[in-house]
């Protein structure tokens, strides 16, 4: 039997991995498997383990307020280590972009395990953006012998770097996965109380959802994006913008001192996982910064206007569900009044389109792995 040991450090990396451990528990006679934590993020990470029924084994709680990159990745790298050292497993399996993810690859390096990376090959080709997203996958691709790729085009990427054909299987992403695990689920009763505190009193009322939290949006560019927010909820009286704002400090400060007390908009507090993917369900059209949100609203048939000048995730844009329109208050307006305004290009946007998975993707990972260690 191999000893598998998955690490997970933040929200998104555990509802990415959350279906490559549900299909792992399915073939106990082959693998022992065990979860780390870093808790990276401790709250929203904590939401969605409990979301999937899932425990760690091993917590190492790592999280300290405002923490910085450097401190995160030292005591990351001495704590992750130390579990290599105790556990001895046969594979490290990481998700992601993460300084968890860099950080553990790395470890597992230094004790010669190898690395199994999921959603590898994303590449933006600009090491600062996004910011430290961009340089912890590149470095990850080097530390790692196999690559999950979600699409051709990442593929494409890994082969470009010289990674080995052999080595790269295209799986489509986990995310995909994770969304229907949720969907099929019943709608949590939080929904309808958020949605009727959103104001949406009339049946034209239409819901537009709103994520930022990068850290390269830091500062000015989330003045821009809360001046653009503004503006749309000023100039569009139909509409009711909704955003569950992240737990950084730099996001929240930002965002109440310009959102509070706007018609028309409603600040809420980060929401769960389940309760996040019935939101989008139940938009009109989705704003963010995210990298996950990328992958699931075209799945959901949601146009999507993404706050960065840069996407690892092209085949939306190209695809035409997906616009990048950076945090600039000015594209913010004037994107958004066109889907509110012009039906074709709104129907162009809304295209349900499965780009980034079937569904099927943690079942392909793990018969990979079966592949190769059974």
């Amino acid at each position: 039997m191999k000893k598998i040991l998955i690490i997970i450090g933040t929200r998104p990396e555990a509802i990415k991995m959350a279906p490559v451990i549900t299909e792992l528990k399915k073939y106990h006679e082959y693998f022992e498997t065990k979860l780390c934590i870093t808790a990276q993020h401790r709250e929203m990470l904590d939401q969605v383990l409990m979301i999937f029924d899932i425990i760690p084994d091993i917590d190492l709680n790592l999280m300290e307020t405002n923490q910085s990159l450097p401190n995160l990745t030292s005591r990351v790298l001495i704590k992750l280590t130390q579990v290599l050292k105790t556990e001895k497993p046969d594979l490290l399996l990481v998700q992601g972009d993460t300084t968890t993810v860099m950080t553990a690859s790395l470890a597992a390096f230094y004790q010669r395990v190898p690395v199994g990376h999921i959603e590898a090959g994303l590449r933006t080709k600009d090491c600062y953006s996004p910011f430290p997203e961009e340089m912890n996958r590149r470095l990850t691709s080097v530390l790692a012998t196999y690559h999950f790729a979600p699409t051709e085009r990442a593929k494409q990427a890994l082969l470009t770097e010289g990674v080995q054909e052999d080595l790269i299987f295209v799986t489509g992403n986990t995310v995909i996965d994770a969304l229907h695990l949720i969907l099929k689920k019943p709608r949590p009763d939080r929904v309808e109380n958020i949605l009727r505190s959103a104001d949406l009193s009339s049946n034209n009322t239409k819901l537009i959802l709103v994520t930022a939290h990068r850290r390269e949006n830091f500062g000015q560019p989330f003045k821009e994006i809360c001046k653009g927010l503004v503006a749309l909820a000023e100039r569009n009286q139909d509409i009711s913008i909704l955003y569950p704002v992240h737990l950084n400090p730099n996001v929240r400060e930002a965002v109440f001192s310009i959102l509070q007390n706007v018609k028309g908009i409603h600040l809420i507090d980060a929401v769960e996982y389940d309760v996040m993917a019935h939101l989008m369900k139940e938009s009109y059209f989705i704003i963010t910064d995210s990298g996950g949100i990328q992958e699931e609203a075209p799945w959901l048939g949601k146009p999507v206007l993404v706050l960065r000048t840069k996407t690892e995730r092209p085949e939306a844009v190209e695809a035409g569900v997906a616009k990048i329109i950076g945090p600039r208050a000015d594209a913010i307006i004037r994107e958004g009044e066109k889907l509110l305004r012009n039906r074709d290009e709104y129907r162009h946007m809304a295209k349900r389109i499965s780009l980034y998975g079937d569904g099927k993707a943690a079942e392909r990972i793990i018969k990979v792995l079966l592949e190769e260690y059974s």
